[in-house]
């Protein structure tokens, strides 16, 4: 997946720091810094925010879940508020809620 920037100023700042981190010359803790600046931060959604995205945006649980990669009963199991998504699935629904659905298909 690509990575999703703030801005083009910060997407040119942070692919210069990716270069220093990788040549040795930036230590780590410094890269993770310019990490948080940069990229699109990952929101928390509630099970009704799932729901009030996915019918914002036109779409069924089942196609839903397969732009997302993930199971219908997944979808309806977030939407229920039985599951939260972690990880990739709530990176996706952040860039989905930011973008569309679009931005991930």
């Amino acid at each position: 997946m690509a990575k999703q920037y703030k801005s083009e100023a910060l997407a040119a700042v942070h692919e210069t720091a990716v270069g220093l981190a990788e040549a040795g010359v930036m230590p780590k803790r410094t890269m993770k810094v310019f990490d948080e600046m940069c990229l699109t931060p990952i929101e928390e959604m509630t099970a009704e925010k799932i729901r009030e995205l996915r019918i914002r945006e036109n779409a069924s649980q089942a196609v839903f879940a397969r732009h997302l990669n993930v199971t219908t009963s997944l979808v309806s199991q977030w939407e229920r508020g039985e599951k939260r998504p972690r990880g990739a699935s709530l990176k996706l629904l952040t860039l989905v809620a930011k973008n569309g659905l679009g931005a991930v298909a």
